[in-house]
Formats: structure tokens, C-alpha cells, sequence
């Protein structure tokens, strides 16, 4: 079962990616803030809404146990939103869809997870190809961007700032995935930690809403959020389903998560009316190969 529910997480998060994109205001330097809130406020409703229907008895000291965790993952994508707004105009996602190669590497190597050699095979096939998809994602923006004659300012191109988000990301995502391996590796409960990073996001979304209106002077309407709203959805069923799939299989499902990127990609050009390279082609079915040997397995 850890693989269907990777694969749905895989779909939900690469459609969140293109709302996450889509809400991201480069005009608007607290976008990323507001998105922040929007996850919070729909997670925070899942987790109540888990806790008065399914019967499961919450224990919140969870929340303490699984606070390391939750922290790398809500500071990762923070991080990300940021980024968001400089991501067209820098090399980062290829540095920043590397996180679950990294995640699944340190499981390899400190947690003792080991993998056949058709998984790794069908894990590399993901790996690299994630990373080409990304690489001829942004060649190909570039192409688009000297065909259309933008000038891009070249600090916000190659400078520090549009560096600093993807590598924070991966960085701090892998953390977290290593981090939540070694959590179920020793035995908790897979609900119990669903629940403790939702809440978690919860009360971060409202720290975070305060700062907003009460000090930023921000506004801040639920009928102006759909977007980021739907993003949110999407995220929160990814969630739902990834803790499952991690606790199973960390070493594989970590870098397999990944591909969400290609989902991304498709669904970007679908609604965004712009083509696919056959490049592009090629690599999407490289990582389909891959996720097939991982199924088949």
C-alpha cells in the first residue's frame, strides 16, 4: 500500500505546486506569508475534523515528540513559498526537487534501510530524472524569455537571493524526511503524527495572521485567498497520504516524492496552454519507468 499512497501524494503535491505558483505574487512580498496561513487554517481543520469523526484518541504530548519535525517541514516550505516569487528567474529547481534524493540517501546510510538493485536502479531513473526536468524546465523559461526580449535584473538571476531559497528547501526538507524516518522507525504512530504537524501548522497559521493584520497592517480576506486555498487542500491530502507511505518505506518513498515536480511540469503546461519539449518528453517518461519498476516490485 506505500506505494499508492506515494503515488497520491506524488499527484496532490504536484498539483499544489501549480497553485502554490499561481497564488505567489511577485509584487506582493507577503504572498508567501499568506500562504503560509491558507495551509494552516485547512490543515488545522483536517486534524479536527480527524479527531471528532475517526475515533482516535489523540495523546498531545505528540505534538512535543514530533515538534523536530514538524518545524523542519513547515520552515522548509516557508522557504519555498518565498522562493516562489524568484524561482522563474534563477537555476534553483533543480537544487530544490533534490531534497528527496538527499532524504533517502541518509536513510541508506544512518538508519539502516536498504533497497534491491532494481529498486536502486528505478530510484536513480527518478532521481535523475527529476533533476534534468528541472534543468530543462529553466533552459527552457530562458528560451522564452529572450524570445519575448525580458531584461532581468542579473542579481535576481544568478545573485545570492535566488540561491538562497532552494537550497534552504532542500536542505531543510531533507532534515525533515530523515527526521520523520527515524520518528517511525521507532514506532510512532503514523495518525498521532499526522495530527501533531497539522495542529502544529495550525498554530503557526494564526502566530502568523496576527503578524499580518495586527502588525503589518495587512489585509487578509478569505474570499481572496481561493488559490492559495486550493493549494492547500491539495498539500493537506499529500500529507494525509505521505506519512503512510514513509513510515513503509522511507529509503524509496523519499526520493520518489519527488517527481511531484513532473506532475507540476504537465499540469503547468495543460493550463498554462504552452508545450512540452520532447526533451521534457523523454525525461517524464523516464521517471514513469521508474515509478512502474518501484509498483511492480
Amino acid at each position: 500500500m506505500w506505494f499508492f499512497f506515494a503515488i497520491i501524494s506524488v499527484l496532490a503535491w504536484g498539483t499544489a505546486d501549480l497553485f502554490y505558483k499561481k497564488g505567489s505574487d511577485p509584487k506582493d512580498p507577503f504572498s508567501y506569508l499568506k500562504i503560509v496561513v491558507m495551509v494552516g487554517i485547512v490543515m488545522g481543520i483536517h486534524a479536527l475534523y480527524v479527531m471528532l469523526t475517526s475515533g482516535i484518541t489523540y495523546e498531545p504530548v505528540n505534538m512535543i515528540r514530533y515538534l523536530p519535525v514538524s518545524a523542519m517541514y513547515i520552515l522548509s516550505m516557508a522557504v519555498g513559498y518565498a522562493g516562489l516569487r524568484f524561482l522563474e528567474l534563477s537555476i534553483s529547481s533543480p537544487v530544490q526537487n533534490s531534497s528527496g534524493a538527499i532524504s533517502g540517501l541518509m536513510t541508506f546510510i544512518f538508519l539502516g534501510q536498504s533497497m534491491t538493485g532494481i529498486q536502486f536502479f528505478a530510484v536513480a531513473l527518478i532521481t535523475i530524472g527529476v533533476i534534468l526536468l528541472s534543468v530543462f524546465e529553466q533552459r527552457l523559461a530562458e528560451a522564452e524569455r529572450k524570445e519575448k526580449k525580458e531584461m532581468i535584473d542579473r542579481k535576481y538571476k544568478y545573485g545570492a537571493i535566488a540561491l538562497l531559497f532552494p537550497l534552504g528547501y532542500a536542505f531543510i526538507d531533507s532534515l525533515g524526511t530523515f527526521a520523520d524516518a527515524w520518528v517511525f522507525d521507532r514506532g510512532m504512530d503514523e495518525m498521532q503524527a499526522n495530527i501533531s504537524y497539522e495542529l502544529t501548522w495550525l498554530i503557526v497559521a494564526v502566530i502568523v495572521w496576527i503578524y499580518l493584520v495586527a502588525v503589518k497592517k495587512q489585509s487578509f480576506m478569505l474570499r481572496d485567498q481561493k488559490v492559495r486555498g486550493l493549494a492547500a487542500i491539495f498539500e493537506t491530502l499529500g500529507q494525509f497520504f505521505y506519512v503512510f507511505a514513509i513510515s513503509a518505506n522511507a529509503v524509496i518513498v523519499a526520493p520518489l516524492i519527488s517527481s511531484y515536480s513532473m506532475v507540476s511540469v504537465i499540469l503547468a503546461r495543460i493550463f498554462l496552454k504552452e508545450k512540452l519539449t520532447k526533451a521534457q518528453y523523454t525525461v517524464i517518461a523516464m521517471i514513469m519507468v521508474g515509478i512502474f519498476i518501484l509498483g511492480f516490485e
